[in-house]
């Protein structure tokens, strides 16, 4: 029984230091594999930040144009046509504010939902005001009669404009990506 205990011993003398050893070296491995993962996916971030970082601001641009072009008072002198109805003019708008939107509806992937949803939100004001405003008119008057309605219907507006609201929150936002990054 001695020899069996001596032999016990002696395996133990040398497989206790190996498996401490292999746990280390499993330790020291799995630290580093976990430390370049991660540098691996910060360079990857980084990467695709150049690349999405553009897209953002592009679409916080075409959203603001956007925002521009089918506000009222910028939309009115690029539709309205000499000899135009009120039942025409309206028509025209809300075929030019639908086909601009639709021009843009995939700049919703670069944006966040916010921004998304107060442009579609003003989009949907603008369209409001022109039916509202159109609708107390007779179809077949003058466009002339429209275009002054809602004139003066803003030039009564107090305070800040949807369109204006609009803008503010996408340059706050584009300013935000320009200084921080992706920030969804």
């Amino acid at each position: 029984m001695n020899t069996v205990i001596v032999t016990l011993l002696e395996i133990l003398k040398y497989t206790v230091p190996a498996a401490v050893m292999l746990g280390i070296t499993y330790l020291i491995v799995q630290k580093f594999l976990v430390s370049e993962l991660q540098r691996k996916q910060i360079a990857l971030l980084r990467e695709s930040q150049n690349v999405t970082i553009p897209l953002r601001l592009q679409a916080y641009e075409r959203l603001t144009l956007f925002t521009e072009r089918i506000q009222s008072r910028q939309i009115m002198p690029r539709v309205y046509v000499t000899g135009m109805t009120v039942g025409e003019l309206r028509q025209a708008l809300v075929l030019t504010i639908n086909a601009e939107w639709e021009h843009n509806l995939t700049q919703q992937i670069y944006v966040s939902r916010q921004i998304w949803e107060t442009v579609r939100h003003m989009k949907e004001q603008e369209l409001a005001l022109i039916h509202g405003v159109a609708a107390k008119l007779d179809a077949n008057a003058p466009a002339k009669e429209l275009q002054m309605k809602l004139a003066e219907y803003l030039s009564k507006q107090e305070g800040d404009t949807p369109g204006s609201i609009a803008l503010a929150i996408i340059a706050e936002e584009a300013k935000k990506v320009l200084s921080f990054g992706a920030t969804q």
